[in-house]
């Protein structure tokens, strides 16, 4: 981390996979190609449990491979360690604001419109978002809507977009 509580966001764990492996890729460098595989589908992927795996650090085991029948694969259970980007309800994040809007969502010439609304629409969700700041904390792409921005703050259009109080201090 780069200081703060961002370092307590970042943990290094061991986590479990099974791992299906054509017969092709059998021989010397069998264990070569597991890794590879577990790295292509394990790294920058995200679970509600363990958070955003940032990146695999080392494989601690592979176990016997097991033949599925019908198909010719083999499943290898592979036990891994990873850092992991979890944070928690509460902790402080440092942030990089990317882009201040103020979007109606709603506006048909709104590009973004229709990639959110499709979003939302998706997840089943009311678009209640109508202008706000979107900001990358690590792995993390949040998005603050006005709603939860200070009263005492205003937007301010022009070349640099941005939330500022009245007395322009903050």
């Amino acid at each position: 981390g780069r200081g703060g509580g961002e370092a307590e966001m970042f943990f290094h764990i061991v986590l479990e996979r099974n791992m299906q492996l054509h017969p092709r890729h059998f021989g010397p460098h069998l264990r070569d190609k597991l890794v590879a595989k577990l790295m292509k589908d394990v790294e920058g992927t995200c679970s509600g449990r363990h958070g955003f795996v940032v990146a695999i650090t080392g494989v601690e085991d592979i176990g016997k491979g097991l033949i599925r029948e019908g198909t010719g694969f083999v499943t290898f259970p592979v036990k891994y360690q990873c850092v992991v980007f979890r944070p928690f309800k509460g902790e402080i994040l440092e942030a990089v604001v990317t882009m201040v809007n103020k979007v109606d969502f709603h506006s048909p010439s709104s590009q973004l419109c229709h990639v959110l609304s499709a979003w939302f629409t998706d997840l089943g969700c009311l678009l209640v978002l109508q202008m706000g700041f979107f900001a990358e904390a690590g792995p993390v792409q949040i998005f603050v809507s006005n709603h939860l921005i200070p009263d005492d703050m205003e937007f301010q259009s022009g070349d640099v977009p941005n939330y500022t109080t009245s007395d322009g201090s903050v």
